[in-house]
């Protein structure tokens, strides 16, 4: 068993189906968050979400200085099929506004998908990005992934050792200095396919 696998021993219930369509996680101040799959009808809440992020962690996000997403940008974001590209959001109880964002990407033709995780200012450092970060995966390995990646920024100290934590390889990628890719290898036996909660959920909301 290798050490991600084992990081997922205890969260076994979040791969069962829709689990992760209703969820909430309860972080370390005690405020709470509503995880949801993001829809077409989430297009002005992601641009609001991504423009009220600071200039720093919008650039640990997307690597370049963005302002905010184009209309198109928002719509790539969020029509999406929920099997190929895969993505949920995060908000306050009662609230529509999105806090954070989970998402991955198949590549095609592969059993590799790559990830991103982006938490709003005001609700970083208590515990919602390692609980996304272990959804999103634990949602992939039982959707076939085989290889789950990201490129993290070098100076992105938090992300580096939280992936860390939870068994990830990390290494140099030739050629580019500025980044680390970040990878967790699944057992191709652990990730028995699971229908898609994902996208049932988008399509019925």
């Amino acid at each position: 068993m290798t050490a991600m696998d084992s990081s997922f021993a205890s969260l076994q219930a979040l791969v069962r189906p829709h689990a992760l369509a209703d969820s909430s996680i309860e972080l370390s101040d005690g405020r709470a968050v509503e995880l949801a799959p993001i829809n077409p009808n989430d297009a002005n809440a992601e641009r609001e979400f991504v423009g009220a992020l600071s200039l720093a962690s919008r650039y640990r996000r997307f690597h370049f200085g963005l302002r905010e997403l184009s209309p198109e940008q928002a719509r790539a974001m969020t029509e999406i099929d929920q099997h190929h590209h895969v993505a949920f959001a995060a908000r306050p109880p009662g609230s529509p506004t999105i806090v954070a964002d989970a998402r991955y990407v198949m590549r095609a033709d592969s059993a590799e998908a790559e990830f991103a995780v982006a938490v709003a200012d005001d609700w970083q450092g208590v515990g919602l990005g390692r609980e996304l970060l272990v959804r999103l995966a634990a949602h992939a390995r039982s959707h076939g992934v085989l290889r789950l990646f990201g490129d993290v920024l070098w100076g992105n100290n938090a992300m580096m050792g939280l992936a860390r934590q939870l068994g990830a390889q990390l290494t140099r990628i030739p050629g580019d200095s500025t980044v680390v890719r970040v990878a967790f290898v699944f057992d191709e036996a652990a990730g028995a396919a699971q229908p898609n909660s994902f996208a049932s959920a988008a399509s019925s909301s």
